[in-house]
């Protein structure tokens, strides 16, 4: 089955291996010209995807990265895997997707199954999607949804052993989607309607995002008490039920949690619902940064102008390279408002913002944000002083 993707960052590059795999031909459209010129080398640029497969499934025909959306429109299947973002009010901004449609609109002329793997909120598919395409083409397309469940740098869960929700706007569509689908995942699951499964990607995060937020807000809490967060939260693990542990950090990161759950406070602030967990989750994972850059200073006798500050990990999680949402981004931000002089140390992270990776050594402070595997502890811990955000540094400050 020829399927056209439009997108291949994370979800859209993943996808396409999953179903390249499996022998299907795949038409990957990526309109960033370097990443398209480097696909179409068979060269990866995401975790999780190999660049030795990504040539095999060149070689063998089943996939070709275009940057004309014109050599789409002899898919069978066109998948939508763009961003969704949020705009400078922390609202959903769709023009990604809207692209994503009138590309469709005006390269499909027959009808074909429109599948929407980008996450958004309930009503997007029938309402955004289906609505802006047909009102453009007149074409009668299937329409179906299947919210990506895609984690980088995952080891364990993969496209393959993870459950994936499928719903159409019909019962042809859902057939189609799903049928397409379980060619290259083990379990695929049919809900009632495209809002289902719109709406259970986004309360899936929304859940991880406030009680990632209830054990940060506990962190300050426990901090001013004088124990230690992580203590309590092993000792509360030990009770065999009714509790499932997490863990406080510097924040949030990624595309999904700190994104995710402003969509469904979107949607049902716009249906008259207020969200009060979502929005209050937010403030506190949004203001941890802060509350690092706060005891750092705290902990670096009240001052640190002109000190050498080293951020340790500017990836969002341990022993990937993306930095989408990274914490690390506003306590730097923070500490150089301070007047320290703030480098960073990655060494999955080949540049960012103009910047490189610098050396640990030499530093009079190191804040250890995300601690990849690769990073010496050894090489840490030689700074005057320490703050750990990650619980994995014995006799050192930290969250």
């Amino acid at each position: 089955m020829k399927v056209g993707i439009i997108g291949q960052g994370y979800v859209g590059l993943t996808i396409a291996a999953s179903a390249a795999r499996v022998g299907h031909n795949v038409v990957g459209l990526e309109i960033n010209h370097e990443i398209a010129k480097r696909l179409a080398l068979g060269e990866s640029h995401i975790e999780g995807i190999k660049s030795e497969d990504l040539k095999e499934f060149i070689s063998a025909g089943n996939y070709l990265c275009v940057e004309n959306p014109g050599e789409l429109a002899t898919a069978e299947i066109v998948i939508i895997a763009v961003p969704t973002p949020l705009d400078g009010d922390r609202k959903p901004d769709l023009s990604a997707i809207y692209s994503a449609c009138d590309i469709i609109a005006t390269n499909f002329a027959a009808p074909v199954l429109v599948i929407n793997e980008s996450t958004s909120f309930p009503g997007t598919l029938r309402q955004e999607i289906a609505g802006r395409i047909f009102k453009t083409s007149g074409v009668n397309h299937l329409y179906a949804v299947s919210p990506e469940r895609v984690d980088p740098g995952n080891q364990t869960w993969n496209t393959k052993n993870t459950p994936r929700l499928v719903s159409g706007l019909d019962d042809e569509a859902t057939t189609k989607a799903i049928d397409f689908y379980s060619s290259f995942c083990d379990e695929v699951i049919k809900v009632s309607s495209p809002e289902v499964a719109e709406a259970a990607k986004l309360f899936e995060n929304s859940f991880r995002q406030i009680n990632i937020a209830l054990v940060n807000e506990f962190a300050q809490i426990s901090h001013t008490l004088g124990f230690s967060a992580r203590e309590v939260i092993a000792a509360a693990a030990t009770k065999p039920y009714g509790f499932m542990p997490f863990s406080p950090g510097a924040g949030v990161g990624g595309h999904c949690i700190p994104l995710d759950p402003s969509y469904l406070a979107f949607v049902a602030e716009r249906a008259g619902v207020p969200a009060t967990f979502i929005k209050r989750a937010n403030e506190v994972n949004l203001a941890m940064p802060s509350f690092v850059a706060q005891r750092v200073v705290e902990g670096s006798g009240g001052n640190i102008k002109g000190k050498k500050v080293v951020i340790i990990g500017l990836a969002y999680k341990a022993n990937i390279a993306d930095t989408r949402e990274s914490p690390a981004e506003a306590i730097i931000e923070i500490l150089r408002n301070q007047e320290a002089i703030v480098t960073w140390h990655d060494p999955l992270v080949s540049s960012w913002r103009g910047e490189s990776s610098d050396e640990i050594s030499g530093a009079d402070i190191a804040v250890v944000v995300t601690l990849h595997d690769v990073i010496s502890v050894d090489e840490i811990v030689k700074t005057a002083y320490v703050f750990d955000c990650t619980g994995k540094i014995p006799g050192v400050e930290g969250i």
